[in-house]
């Protein structure tokens, strides 16, 4: 918006403090150069609108505020003489966009010396050339210092991530190899005992029933439920009596292996019913040997799926193969960062899920969305495993999701030592970091807020005390999708 021009006088202008050190001839300058507007109340310009005047206020009352999910929400109101605002960093020239970063009103009546742009540009150039420089090295040296810390950022949790998958996935791999090992042997004795009853005196009619029994055998594994211990060692018992009973060596061994595959007295009475006597040992040898190779198919079937699920989650968390921006359901998003943090987390810290199901799928970068959510956890880790609070170095991580006034609430709450008061309004400051030298870049919750704030219009909040620190992540349930050039966040 433009306002009504005013007659600009050099002593009025020299009066701002940003001006009272310059000469007469450098306050003609300005006067020749730039302008005197009276602004009504109501906008002088958008956040995000090409800046193109830098204002300095003579007097009245100025508000800016920052756009946050479609929403204007205040961050400054001053009736202080000399304030300024706008085209702040023109002295870089076409070097970085040149945009508002905030939106200006006014609120009654209020003047302003404006400068053209490229005007204060020149000015800066001509008057402060040493300042100039150090405020360019100050900007670009901040930019590339973020963005290197940045990535060393993301390898941190990368390294994180993958001792967590590595050690999720050795579990099952392990499991695997050894059943697949085991099987080997038990298909080789299978093999033996198949050899040894086709060369005995066996009708066909015997042979066919055994072949039955074998099929409903591995029928009745695949169904078999868990027992409790007590009921486990009871039936285990009343078959070891049953087998030695019925003239079955190593009954006792045996028996185990009956019991997980779900078989009881009554299926080795229907067995020996259906075979006659001469036969039943071996009868009974051959369906061990068919349990043990269906419970090791079981066990190799469920690592692999296991390996699959891992897979899965890695791929999830990464967001390789779906869409930069989509609605996500934050559970799917949660769970896949909590397996790839599992390693980082450890058997000592308890994991509490509080989940509201109900919720529904917010538009998001999910793959972003995983970064802050390993950020929160890995600092809720590390504050629990320094030995704060009442756990010494144990603890609980809850992770808690609800509806927030029709936003999406992610909570963190760690049992750690908790954040110093006197901290607690600089932790999401660039580079701030209360971890020892060279174990911490200062910039997780810095990335988190601009990924949260800037990326999708949310808030980051946190309240803590010693034993109970909550991250509070708040999202839109509604977005519009975005640009196309959009795909990061903004370094500086």
């Amino acid at each position: 918006m433009s306002g009504q021009l005013m007659p600009c006088s050099p002593r009025e202008v020299g009066a701002l403090f940003l001006f009272e050190k310059l000469e007469p001839e450098q306050l003609g300058r300005l006067c020749k150069a730039g302008r005197v507007e009276l602004f009504q109340p109501g906008p002088v310009y958008a956040e995000g609108d090409p800046a193109t005047c830098f204002y300095v206020m003579i007097e009245g009352t100025v508000v800016l505020s920052r756009r946050v999910a479609g929403d204007d929400v205040e961050v400054t109101r001053t009736s202080q003489t000399g304030v300024y605002a706008g085209a702040m960093q023109a002295y870089l020239g076409d070097r970085v966009r040149q945009a508002y970063n905030n939106s200006m009103r006014v609120t009654e009546p209020t003047r302003f010396f404006v400068l053209p742009a490229d005007t204060f540009s020149d000015i800066m150039q001509d008057w402060f050339p040493m300042a100039v420089h150090l405020l360019e090295g100050l900007f670009w040296g901040s930019k590339s210092t973020q963005a290197a810390i940045g990535q060393r950022e993301r390898l941190l949790a990368l390294g994180s991530l993958s001792a967590g998958l590595t050690h999720e996935l050795n579990n099952p791999a392990a499991a695997a190899v050894r059943a697949t090992s085991t099987l080997r042997e038990r298909v080789a004795k299978m093999r033996h005992k198949l050899a040894v009853i086709a060369g005995g005196p066996y009708s066909r009619e015997q042979l066919a029933g055994l072949i039955e029994i074998q099929e409903r055998t591995a029928e009745r594994v695949a169904k078999a439920s868990t027992l409790s211990p007590l009921e486990a060692a009871d039936r285990e018992d009343a078959l070891t009596d049953w087998l030695e009973d019925h003239g079955i060596d190593h009954g006792w061994e045996l028996a185990p292996t009956f019991v997980q595959a779900g078989l009881d007295v009554d299926w080795l009475e229907q067995v020996a019913a259906a075979v006659d006597e001469e036969i039943l040992p071996n009868s009974v040898g051959w369906l061990n040997y068919t349990i043990e190779t269906e419970l090791l198919m079981n066990e190799i079937e469920d690592s692999t799926a296991r390996i699959s699920n891992l897979v899965d989650a890695a791929k999830q968390y990464s967001q390789l193969d779906r869409a930069p921006f989509r609605e996500v359901d934050v559970h799917e998003l949660l769970d896949s960062t909590l397996l790839m943090l599992s390693g980082k987390i450890g058997q000592d810290i308890r994991v509490v899920k509080e989940y509201d199901r109900t919720v529904p799928p917010v538009p998001a970068y999910p793959a972003e969305l995983n970064q802050v959510w390993t950020n929160l956890i890995d600092n809720a880790v590390c504050a629990m495993k320094d030995g704060g609070g009442e756990g010494g170095g144990h603890g609980t991580l809850t992770v808690r999701t609800a509806l927030d006034h029709e936003r999406l609430l992610v909570e963190f709450r760690d049992t750690g030592g908790g954040i110093a008061p006197e901290i607690k309004d600089r932790i999401f400051d660039p580079f701030f970091t209360t971890k020892p030298v060279g174990q911490g870049t200062g910039l997780g919750l810095d990335i988190s807020w601009r990924i949260v704030v800037n990326k999708h219009h949310g808030s980051m909040r946190v309240e803590s005390e010693p034993g109970d620190t909550r991250f509070q992540v708040l999202l839109p349930l509604t977005a519009e999708a975005p640009e196309e050039s959009e795909t990061s966040v903004e370094a500086v």
